[in-house]
């Protein structure tokens, strides 16, 4: 059966969505996007994504073509047509087709243009990764300077995904000035006995929605929480490191350029974390 996506208020089989040739989030990369994830049926941490979305767009000078109530209506409906179990709904928004391409703006009178599509993951939450951890390199940082914006400009994230493929491993970290930003698409992590250690937000890092949940989670458990850069030597040199995204949750790394972390196996603070994590999401899911 073929998906069911969101085009502008639209429902569509995804043969039949279209977007303009002259959509600015097409030629400029003007837009935002958010990813929810989907477990049994029920969204994930959903309005901490909406307030990240409107801060995106806030950030941007683009106009929110919905408010909470309504996006919790469109996200529900996508759910329930794609008959999502597990998954992940995927959302974004550009600042539409101003009939032409230029560098500036259009003005109000241009209606954002709003794409929302389903991926189907069937045991996402159950993910082998999790039980052998992630194996990452470290690449240069050489992204804008606004990562803490959600937006569409991925090309150098995707640069960095590729470079781990090429070098057999799972992922790269951004590192600047000597010290690790974050993954290509997730916020890093190292832990030293009971403490957990990860920089703080700035400009330099996107406000991870799932940072924030496990970074709570983690002191309710008695867990230390430093929020401090790191280099790649420490994460080398840690008891344990992990990342966190909406999408892989809490998952453990094993191996930093070539070295094993810790005991090059996940170990049992992130195994816990990550325990913790999905038991409380799936209880406050809606």
């Amino acid at each position: 059966m073929s998906r069911i996506v969101h085009v502008n208020g639209a429902y569509l089989p995804e043969s039949e969505a279209m977007v303009s040739v002259f959509d600015r989030g097409f030629l400029m990369a003007d837009g935002v996007y958010e990813v929810t994830s989907v477990l049994d049926g029920k969204l994930i941490d959903f309005t901490p994504h909406c307030v990240r979305l409107a801060r995106s767009l806030s950030e941007l000078d683009m106009q929110n073509p919905h408010d909470d109530a309504d996006w919790l209506e469109i996200f529900r409906q996508m759910v329930a047509r794609n008959d999502l179990a597990e998954g992940m709904v995927y959302l974004q928004v550009t600042r539409g087709n101003p009939g032409d391409r230029d560098f500036a703006y259009p003005g109000p009178e241009v209606s954002p243009t709003v794409v929302l599509f389903t991926q189907s993951k069937p045991g996402l939450a159950d993910s082998p990764a999790a039980k052998v951890g992630w194996r990452v390199i470290s690449i240069p940082d050489l992204r804008w300077d606004r990562r803490d914006i959600k937006t569409v400009q991925l090309l150098y994230p995707s640069m960095g995904k590729m470079a781990a493929k090429k070098a057999g491993v799972d992922d790269s970290w951004f590192v600047q000035d000597g010290v690790v930003t974050e993954g290509t698409s997730n916020n890093a992590y190292i832990v030293k006995g009971n403490r957990i250690i990860t920089r703080p937000l700035s400009h330099d890092i996107l406000h991870g929605i799932t940072r924030v949940a496990v970074l709570r989670f983690a002191a309710e458990a008695q867990m230390e929480v430093e929020e401090r850069a790191f280099s790649i030597a420490e994460a080398q040199n840690a008891d344990e490191a992990f990342i966190t995204s909406a999408s892989a949750f809490v998952m453990p790394v094993v191996e930093v350029d070539g070295k094993a972390v810790g005991a090059g196996k996940p170990g049992p603070l992130v195994a816990r974390l990550r325990e913790i994590y999905l038991d409380e999401m799936r209880r406050a899911a809606i």
